[in-house]
This record gives structure tokens, C-alpha cells and sequence, in this order.
């Protein structure tokens, strides 16, 4: 397969799965565990990324970011830090992207499976953590005021369970299962 073909089916891979990804991110604004919605998007940010590289993975990552921003579900932290909100959910988007990609890229040659579900391990943790993390530098007030409000003592402890649980745990599962078996079905040969 020559090099220009290979890139136009990575360009039209990405190109699909962004598209994927918006809808994913819409539609997932719907399902709510907790104050946020759940992210769909990190099963074809993963799929772009281990199929694409990690450069689409990174763009995947950061349309996903994209849309949090205009459908709504960041306007809690909006209306509180407006940079550091944007700051956050870029770059959790795209970091998450770029790690699946890097994680998958190390890991193909020993097995590609192996390759895919770590890479599908590694962007919810990096999306949850990069989120975890712009809570603490930009809304630690904010995040203590809403804890006690909810009943929380600690604020890391609404953080990780109130914010951030039943959110991580579903997207983790669902990239778990859903990322191994969407790549096995596209590298099947014709």
C-alpha cells in the first residue's frame, strides 16, 4: 500500500470519526450519572488514535473538548472561571487523544490487542485526571462550597465521587469493551 493511499484513508478515518465524536458528544449530554453528562466520545477517540495516530487522536480529543464547551455541560465551571474552564476541557480532550495515541503506538508491535486495550485504559484515566486536576488549580473554592453543599465533608471526596465516579467508571467499561472490538473489526482484510 503506498504512502498517500494510506493517508488518505487516515484523513477519511479522522474526518468520520470526528463527526462521530459531535454527534457522541451531543447525544451524550442526555445521559447523565451525577451533575455531568458522560462522554461516549473516548471509544473513537481511542479507535482514531490507535488507527490513525496519535495526531488525530489529539484532534479527536480536542473537537471533544470543543463541544463540551458550546453544548452547555461546562457552564457550572464557565460561570465560575471562564479561562480555566476552557483550559481544562481542551486539554483533557486532547491530552487523553494524545495518550491513547502514544500508549498504542509503544505497545503495537508487542500485540495490537494488548496495544488497544491500553490505550483504551489510559484516555478515560488521563480525561478524568486532567479534569480532577483543573478542579484543584482553578475551582477548589467552588468545589468545596458545592461538596458541603451535597453533603460532602471533603472536597476531594466529592471530587472523586461525586464529580468524577460513576462518570469514570462507565467510560472506562465502555471504552474497555467497545475499543478492542471496533479496531479488531476494521484491520479484518477484504
Amino acid at each position: 500500500m503506498n504512502t498517500k493511499k494510506l493517508t488518505t484513508e487516515k484523513l477519511v478515518l479522522g474526518a468520520i470519526l470526528t463527526a462521530l465524536v459531535i454527534v457522541l458528544q451531543i447525544m451524550g449530554s442526555f445521559i447523565r450519572f451525577g451533575v455531568f453528562s458522560i462522554s461516549l466520545v473516548l471509544v473513537p477517540i481511542v479507535v482514531g488514535a490507535a488507527k490513525c495516530g496519535w495526531k488525530i487522536g489529539a484532534w479527536l480529543g480536542f473537537i471533544f473538548g470543543v463541544v463540551v464547551l458550546l453544548n452547555g455541560d461546562a457552564a457550572p465551571f464557565l460561570a465560575v472561571n471562564a479561562a480555566g474552564t476552557i483550559v481544562t476541557v481542551l486539554l483533557k480532550g486532547a491530552l487523553c487523544g494524545l495518550a491513547a495515541g502514544l500508549v498504542y503506538r509503544a505497545l503495537e508491535k508487542v500485540n495490537v490487542y494488548l496495544a488497544v486495550i491500553a490505550a483504551a485504559f489510559v484516555c478515560p484515566v488521563v480525561n478524568t485526571g486532567v479534569f480532577l486536576l483543573g478542579c484543584v488549580v482553578f475551582f477548589m473554592d467552588t468545589i468545596t462550597e458545592w461538596g458541603l453543599a451535597a453533603g460532602f465533608s471533603n472536597a476531594g471526596a466529592y471530587m472523586f465521587l461525586g464529580l468524577a465516579g460513576g462518570n469514570f467508571i462507565f467510560e472506562l467499561a465502555t471504552n474497555l469493551i467497545l475499543s478492542p472490538v471496533i479496531v479488531r473489526i476494521l484491520n479484518i482484510k477484504k
